[in-house]
């Protein structure tokens, strides 16, 4: 397993981050560290950086806390035992969204085992609001193989008072990731034959050497063009092939799939209507490096 280079920045940093800013969360503090990474990256050079990776295992002990500390979205995202996210940022058109929930339920049920627990039937119609997002109920969680097959498929996060609305409305794939996953660096992909390094360097893509990457639930956004296309868009967490005109090379690109989804025995078919969105890649690109 390779070591993470944000590793000893969180050693050095972490405590401080969280003793300065004690209301956010994990995932925010994580994310101030990184931008302390990145600045690094941006006016040092990668022989500084192998210097502290060198650091990194006696900086493994102090580092935990990053991990265990409380965020205020575990209780929608890390803490439960579905396996992906869908998360609504378009409210909008309210027969719509409700057009794509039943199908999305009639996918689900059709995916369950016989004599399977009906119990979570209407939780694709309405997820648990953001004034939950606090509680914590681990009780029927378990990280056994056997309970992860059978657990729910998709959390659906559709908040219902404005200002939770106004936090997601039109949010950026970065933006999702931000909110529910955890984030972390690796080294980035290596060239394609024929491929040049991307520039302006970009950290979702490669930032002189590095990349940034999200750890957590898998996320699946509804948005404006969802009330059209009854699709959503498939976040990636990381890029792992290397390409300046390749989206999968940002980590945060997208494309489009229908109702039909892939976890366990539920599939997801593309039905050939797959696509990435070049706009959005941009649009993430931009605000990673606006930090």
């Amino acid at each position: 397993m390779t070591t993470s280079p944000l590793l000893p920045y969180i050693a050095q940093h972490y405590a401080q981050v969280k003793g300065h800013h004690p209301t956010e969360g994990r995932r925010r503090w994580r994310l101030r560290v990184a931008q302390r990474f990145w600045t690094t990256v941006a006016s040092g050079t990668s022989e500084d950086l192998l210097h502290h990776l060198g650091h990194v295992i006696m900086s493994a002990a102090h580092t935990g806390e990053s991990n265990t500390d409380p965020d205020p979205l575990d209780g929608v995202s890390r803490d439960t035992p579905e396996l992906g996210l869908l998360i609504r940022t378009d409210f909008s058109d309210e027969r719509a969204w409700e057009a794509f929930c039943a199908r999305l339920q009639d996918s689900e049920r059709k995916a369950e085992p016989e004599g399977g627990d009906d119990a979570d039937e209407d939780a694709s119609e309405q997820g648990p609001p953001f004034d939950n997002m606090d509680e914590e109920d681990d009780s029927n969680y378990d990280s056994d193989e056997e309970d992860a097959e059978n657990a729910p498929i998709f959390r659906i996060i559709n908040p219902s008072f404005p200002e939770e609305r106004a936090l997601l409305t039109d949010a950026s794939n970065l933006t999702a990731l931000r909110l529910f996953n955890d984030v972390d660096v690796r080294r980035s992909p290596p060239l394609l034959r024929n491929v040049k390094h991307i520039y302006p360097p970009n950290r979702l893509v490669d930032h002189h050497g590095w990349q940034e990457i999200y750890q957590g639930k898998n996320v699946w956004i509804y948005d404006a063009m969802s009330n059209i296309d009854q699709c959503v868009r498939v976040v990636s967490q990381s890029g792992d092939m290397y390409g300046t005109g390749d989206l999968a090379s940002t980590g945060v690109a997208h494309m489009r799939t229908p109702g039909q989804l892939v976890y366990g025995a539920l599939k997801i078919d593309f039905g050939g209507v797959d696509r990435w969105d070049f706009n959005e890649r941009r649009r993430n690109m931009t605000e990673a490096e606006g930090e």
